[in-house]
């Protein structure tokens, strides 16, 4: 279920350059917090993928809810009750 919900989460991730060590820059718009960076962009989203998977088990240890992210039309295909929080 997780990854699914990474997946999901990677499908709505914008990304740009910027001018840094780490040049790519990626987020998804929506998960506060959810931001990496990487000297290439398979590497900015392998990171992405990670920071994703440690931003959902941190809101499960401390019981807060993971939106779940689907097709949606409010812009960021965000809405409640994502991931089970078993």
């Amino acid at each position: 279920m997780i990854n699914d919900y990474i997946a999901q989460a990677l499908s709505h991730a914008r990304y740009e350059v910027i001018e840094d060590e780490e040049p790519y820059y990626g987020e998804v718009p929506g998960l506060a917090g959810v931001y990496a960076t990487g000297r290439s962009l398979e590497e900015c989203r392998e990171n992405l993928k990670n920071v994703i998977e440690g931003w959902i088990l941190a809101r499960r240890e401390h019981n807060l809810d993971v939106p779940s992210i689907c097709p949606a039309t409010d812009g960021n295909g965000l809405h409640g009750g994502g991931v089970d929080q078993k």
